[in-house]
């Protein structure tokens, strides 16, 4: 999502409300306070076997067990550069703290539970091009769909690079792209520039840089958020409509304050995403068109058809799931959004999770199928018979 731009007498002003409602209402201030919820980890129970990477390193991306990935990359916008996840404050969104983002951090194993022998992941706070922080994970605050060419070439540069911990050529890779919040936010003032084909357009521009120049890659592309649910966490009713109502219209999304409807909204985030699913179909032919098999583009959907917020059970905005803007993840809502695509990866195309509670995770976390123990691909959802291999302890 975009930064935060708006005007030093408004961060004071703001700042200034926030600490007068956590002075005067207590659960305002256990929201946002520290220490800040963690979502914690109740065990992860599958059998070794389908854990355990391949006997063989596998040469077909449909045969791709979880443990046999070894790095891992993200393109996106300040979702993915993970700001303000860690935030207690208005000023720290600024922040991005890269660690805790739901695509690639480390700092609360997120990842690192699933298969410790990655590379890549994010650790701490840092902005993109601090590589001891950031490794790849290059998503910039701010950043449109017509930003991801540029970023996919700058993945592909820092890949090449001297890194004794990478193996271009033969390493497998998963490569996670998120983008589209800020796109939306502008498009009620420019809606043929912003519109569903060529926000998809410039995604696949990106991803045919990496088709042509990355061996060995998985690239999942996670849809766009329902950004105007945040327009729930305005309400006049709302504890965090003080501050969290002028950020949203004069600084990180003005769009939803225009004269455009929430059902209009709707429909156009329902538009991208549907140019975005249609990127699948076209990947899938080309890679069959050009005999490539180390090659393959899935969309994970979880989101497509999830309208509301986090919400509590009385109906309120859950304030623990977002940073203290109500437009960021928190740390805990990143945790939660980590779950839901764990899901949708051992899901199989076709029949992938599109509507996720945001209100809870995908607990107890989900296990490779026995059947078909691969992140799943369009092929190996169809016949996975054809890409069965051994795992190390068979």
């Amino acid at each position: 999502m975009k930064m935060i731009v708006v005007s030093s007498f408004l961060i004071t002003w703001i700042v200034f409300i926030i600490h007068s409602l956590a002075d005067e209402n207590p659960r305002f201030k256990r929201d946002w306070g520290d220490p800040l919820p963690d979502l914690g980890y109740p065990g992860y129970n599958c059998s070794p076997n389908v854990m355990a990477p391949s006997k063989n390193m596998p040469t077909n991306v449909h045969s791709i067990r979880p443990a046999d990935i070894k790095l891992i990359m993200a393109l996106g916008d300040s979702l993915t550069a993970a700001n303000g996840a860690g935030a207690t404050d208005a000023i720290s969104v600024l922040l991005q703290y890269r660690g805790l983002a739901f695509l690639m951090g480390a700092d609360k194993d997120i990842l690192l539970k699933y298969n410790p022998k990655l590379f890549g992941q994010s650790y701490g706070i840092c902005a993109a091009d601090v590589w001891e922080c950031a490794f790849l994970n290059i998503a910039q605050p701010g950043a449109k769909a017509v930003d991801m060419p540029g970023q996919a070439t700058e993945i592909v540069r820092r890949m090449q690079d001297d890194h004794p911990e990478i193996d271009f050529n033969n390493d497998w890779k998963l490569l996670s792209i998120f983008i589209g919040g800020n796109d939306f936010c502008s498009y009620c003032r420019d809606p043929v520039g912003y519109s569903a084909a060529n926000f998809a357009y410039k995604i696949q521009e990106a991803i045919e840089y990496i088709y042509d120049h990355v061996p060995r890659v998985i690239v999942q592309l996670v849809t766009m958020l329902h950004v105007e649910m945040e327009k729930k966490l305005d309400s006049t009713d709302n504890v965090t409509a003080p501050i969290c109502q002028p950020l949203h219209e004069y600084g990180e999304c003005k769009c939803l304050y225009s004269n455009w409807t929430v059902e209009s909204m709707n429909q156009t985030v329902q538009a991208y995403q549907q140019a975005e699913m249609l990127l699948q179909d076209y990947f899938e032919n080309k890679t069959k068109a050009d005999n490539k098999t180390d090659f393959t583009f899935v969309i994970q959907p979880f989101i497509n058809n999830a309208f509301n917020p986090a919400m509590n059970v009385d109906g309120t905005p859950d304030l623990r799931m977002f940073a203290p803007d109500c437009f960021h993840f928190s740390q805990l809502g990143h945790a939660g959004v980590a779950t839901w695509l764990w899901k949708n990866m051992l899901e199989p195309v076709g029949s992938k999770t599109n509507a996720a509670n945001l209100s809870s995770v995908a607990y107890p976390l989900g296990c490779p199928d026995p059947t078909c123990p691969f992140i799943r691909t369009t092929r190996n959802s169809q016949n996975c018979a054809q890409y069965l291999t051994p795992s190390e302890l068979d």
